[in-house]
């Protein structure tokens, strides 16, 4: 198959697609706008929105409609979209949502690339769901899993997040496009079945039940056992063993591609799936006396590897920015001697 020459947001692009994306909403925003400067050259219906608010809201309405949704944005607009994003988990609307991370808090530094929308994934709408979050780390992978995130959003009806930032979806590489199996689109459009209640309320069907806490807890339960079965289907992750180290390194995007330089002597895992957690880690992090995480922020995916693993676990942190390689390698061997 001929290989494509992308950028990493045209990768996204084209993948979404590819998965049968037929409108997209956004607000620009760096470093995510060139999902939108690419996607308008297409057939997709492309509305450039007021604000990342009004951006969420429209796919959601979209997707009710009967349409394959997408949107994208960087932290600050991730952010703003946080209570669309809960309403589509409560009335279980299938759409992506794209995070091309950059360093935050606030504008920081809207062109270089952070990490630090880790647990903003997992925790940034109010109140309890369970979200299914991919993050690749090439332009091949921001293809593939662009489609994944369609297909796990078909299968979960749920938005699903894609992370990005701003190291890999402004990386240009050569990718021979993934052929993957592609989800038809899975929930009725608006009408098909006679009149239909959406409310953001807790519910059961389509009846509003805001004072009733047996019917919450039920919709609860529905909704992250429906979560779990389907990320089930969508392990992704990336162990590369060396058997002749006692410590395992955790990394992911554009870190897990520094940590490669070290696999000549340490074993690597990357969760490409980085929500749910990989439940396979548990295993594979016994057979490790020390185990670091690198990632570029202070800490985020830590806090959730050490309550995966139940045990003391090292931080190698780059607070967003630039990646040196010999500064990480020195934190990485301190932190090797002091955990």
């Amino acid at each position: 198959m001929e290989k494509l020459l992308l950028q990493g947001n045209e990768a996204i692009a084209l993948g979404a697609v590819k998965a049968g994306l037929s409108f997209y909403a956004s607000y620009p925003i760096t470093p995510a706008s060139e999902i939108l400067h690419y996607l308008v050259k297409t057939n997709v219906k492309v509305v450039q929105m007021e604000d990342e608010i009004a951006s969420i809201n429209a796919v959601i309405g979209a997707s009710l409609a009967g349409a394959k949704s997408m949107t994208a944005t960087s932290g600050p607009g991730f952010s703003l979209k946080q209570e669309g994003i809960g309403l589509a988990h409560m009335i279980e609307a299938p759409l992506v949502v794209v995070d091309v991370q950059r360093v935050g808090p606030s504008t920081g530094m809207p062109t270089l690339p952070a990490q630090g929308d880790i647990l903003q994934c997992k925790y940034g709408s109010h109140g309890d769901y369970f979200p299914i979050v991919f993050y690749p780390n090439s332009v091949s992978e921001l293809y593939r899993y662009s489609m994944e995130a369609f297909n796990a959003a078909e299968d979960s009806l749920s938005p699903v997040i894609l992370l990005s930032d701003g190291y890999i979806s402004h990386l240009t590489e050569t990718m021979v496009p993934a052929e993957i199996p592609i989800k038809p689109r899975t929930l009725p459009p608006l009408g098909a079945l006679g009149t239909r209640h959406y409310t953001g309320l807790t519910h059961k069907g389509a009846f509003p039940k805001a004072t009733d806490a047996e019917a919450h807890q039920e919709h609860m339960a529905h909704l992250q056992k429906k979560q779990l079965e389907v990320a089930k289907n969508y392990l992704f992750y990336e162990y590369l063993e060396n058997k002749n180290s006692d410590t395992l390194l955790i990394s992911f995007g554009a870190m897990s591609r520094l940590a490669y330089a070290f696999k000549d002597q340490y074993s690597l895992f990357r969760p490409i799936r980085i929500f749910p957690m990989i439940e396979e880690l548990t295993e594979i992090a016994q057979r490790y006396r020390k185990i670091l995480v690198l990632e570029m922020n202070a800490g985020q995916y830590l806090s959730e590897v050490e309550r995966l693993l139940q045990r003391r676990v090292k931080l190698v942190s780059v607070l967003g920015g630039k990646i040196n390689l010999n500064q990480v390698a020195r934190e990485v061997q301190w932190a090797i001697e002091t955990i």
